[in-house]
């Protein structure tokens, strides 16, 4: 799958919902550093 497609799908599920980068990273004990990258499309971990 494309990176930049999920990381985009993320960003706009957490948006829609009202959820902080740091809330989702809180949720899955993760930084919200991680979340950015996921979100960026820079990272898969």
């Amino acid at each position: 799958m494309d990176q930049i497609k999920i990381g985009k799908f993320i960003a706009e599920r957490r948006k829609e919902r009202g959820f902080l980068q740091k809330d989702i990273a809180a949720k899955l004990g993760i930084s919200e550093k991680n979340v950015s990258k996921w979100e960026c499309g820079v990272s898969q971990s």
